[in-house]
């Protein structure tokens, strides 16, 4: 009985050594970790921190907002149904999903086949093509923007987001580009098993090479979705006269001007136009990240 007790109060007190023991080893594993990962933490830091900003404003009185005080003193949801009541932001949302899944949708249909055609089609000129295409990347929108705005005008499309969606159904040069060099990861033996049994060009780029480059069309496809979502100088060019066809870029920029004082709803007017890029790239973040990292790894 007497042997019995005592092992058992050695064992309780290895276990209260052993306790404090695994909590400096946890602690000292946890010091390490962030002094491995403290440059990557910064940065996070650096881009979250204004979007919490951002959404706790949101939720402030009128009088709160933009004073030193960063967490709400009460907390205020009607500032988003005051956004949406004093601003068709319903109509600026539609205007912004028409233009930004149009855009991409003919992104995809004019990219798909030309990166295709670049990356696994032999054909003469080939190599000029796809440096004329790198050369179109290099030159800056705003250059061009005084010709294609009189050839746009003189097809009575101002006004308009057409003129924006229209020319991802022709070219997009770094959709091509990204895509090209996404598709030369993927093995010719696979596309040559394909022929063998009897595939075609088209079906070998829908039944191969689509499925098997999934991740590069998601990460370009959010590439699209973003840039368009988020433009704002195009919309202005040709729509800033006609508020019906506004995106909601132009809205809050407009909101903003009607609403400087209001800081909180301006803020929450931001949070709004956000929040569906947020939600998007969340739910498409392996993808995206997937279709990054393989990009390029050939070619």
């Amino acid at each position: 009985m007497a042997t019995l007790t005592t092992t058992t109060d050695l064992a309780a007190g290895s276990t209260s050594r052993r306790g404090p023991a695994r909590r400096r080893s946890n602690r000292r594993g946890l010091m390490r970790w962030i002094a491995v990962h403290s440059i990557a933490l910064a940065i996070g830091l650096m881009f979250v921190l204004p979007l919490v900003f951002v959404a706790l404003t949101a939720f402030m009185s009128d009088r709160q907002a933009l004073t030193a005080d960063l967490w709400p003193r009460s907390w205020h949801p009607a500032n988003f149904a005051e956004v949406f009541r004093t601003a068709p932001l319903l109509k600026y949302l539609g205007n912004s999903m028409m233009y930004s899944l149009l855009a991409t949708a003919g992104m995809l249909l004019s990219s798909v086949p030309a990166a295709y055609a670049l990356a696994r089609m032999r054909w003469r000129g080939r190599q000029t093509v796809f440096l004329v295409i790198i050369a179109a990347m290099m030159i800056p929108p705003q250059v061009l923007s005084v010709p294609l705005y009189i050839l746009w005008a003189r097809l009575h499309l101002t006004g308009t987001l057409w003129p924006l969606i229209l020319p991802y159904f022709l070219l997009d040069a770094f959709s091509i580009f990204l895509l090209r060099q996404f598709f030369l990861t993927v093995p010719q033996s696979y596309l040559d098993a394909a022929r063998v049994d009897g595939c075609g060009d088209l079906r070998t780029l829908l039944r191969v090479l689509l499925p098997m480059t999934r991740p590069g069309i998601a990460a370009i496809s959010l590439f699209c979705f973003m840039y368009t979502w988020n433009d704002y100088f195009g919309p202005l060019l040709y729509a800033g006269e006609n508020p019906d066809e506004w995106t909601l870029s132009l809205a809050l920029a407009s909101f903003r001007g009607a609403h400087q004082v209001q800081w909180n709803l301006t803020m929450a007017a931001t949070v709004v136009v956000m929040l569906p890029v947020i939600l998007l790239f969340v739910l498409a973040q392996k993808s995206f990240v997937k279709g990054i990292t393989f990009t390029g790894v050939k070619g």
